[in-house]
């Protein structure tokens, strides 16, 4: 059985850096056993109806702007799995999870930029899905656990954001320095709750954290919550181990949670 990951994606200049976090998730990729198809929700598509693709070929979304020229030269040809959105729909029918299909959809740089690190080539199927923020906890949880039988399948659940993830706290001239201690602090009362599978904790996160309100702004936690749909699919094991932490600009956190075991 594959585990399931939460991953920080972090800039969108991953894809061209090579740096402490681009090389754990290299190595990450060449350690783990190869997929038969990747399912990922992405912090950077959002919807109010969970969204599963049936994309045949995806296209490459250059979802940013004022980034070097080479970054919209990258192209990420990943192919879909028809099989695997199909199994999808029956498992969110069997819980009564609503859901639409999208069929033209390509995959952000919340997708392309971890799966490229990751799966280089291209050459594991990929089933984008979206996040909705507007979601309590509890039912972000509920999507993930309803897909947990397909990592018995080699399915590799990721979910793609961030545990800190405040723009306007970044400190652009501190690339790769010391992070703010407040972000420290947020993340360390995640990794105490995480390993704890403290879920009466963590689903009030917002409210009880130390420095939530600045590490997940209330109007932007799109990021933080892909956490959930990751943690839901390893219910029944309830293992969370954080295998990687490092920062960027003083607070953009780039975390990797696994959650269950290989």
């Amino acid at each position: 059985m594959l585990p399931a990951y939460f991953i920080a994606h972090g800039s969108p200049t991953l894809a061209i850096e090579s740096n402490e976090y681009t090389q754990f998730l290299t190595s990450l990729g060449k350690e783990l056993p190869k997929p038969k198809a990747v399912i990922l929700f992405s912090a950077h598509w959002l919807s109010d109806v969970q969204k599963v693709s049936q994309v045949d070929d995806y296209d490459t979304i250059y979802d940013f702007y004022g980034f070097p020229d080479e970054m919209y030269q990258i192209k990420y040809p990943a192919k879909g799995d028809r099989n695997l959105t199909e199994q999808i729909k029956q498992l969110f029918l069997n819980q009564g999870i609503h859901f639409d299909i999208e069929t033209k959809r390509g995959l952000d740089h919340g997708a392309w930029v971890v799966l490229r690190l990751l799966f280089p080539s291209a050459d594991v199927p990929v089933i984008s899905m979206s996040v909705n923020p507007k979601l309590s906890p509890e039912e972000q949880y509920k999507i993930g656990k309803a897909l947990a039988e397909l990592r018995a399948d080699n399915v590799l659940i990721i979910a793609s954001g961030g545990t800190v993830h405040n723009l306007r706290a970044l400190r652009w001239g501190n690339q790769q320095g010391d992070a703010n201690q407040w972000a420290v602090d947020f993340d360390d009362w995640l990794k105490n709750h995480l390993h704890t599978w403290d879920t009466q904790s963590l689903f009030r996160y917002d409210s009880i954290a130390p420095n939530a309100h600045i590490a997940v702004p209330p109007a932007g936690n799109e990021h933080f919550v892909p956490l959930f749909y990751a943690m839901g699919s390893a219910d029944h094991e309830k293992s969370a181990n954080l295998i990687h932490r490092s920062y960027q600009y003083g607070s953009l956190s780039h975390s990797v949670w696994q959650f269950g075991e290989i």
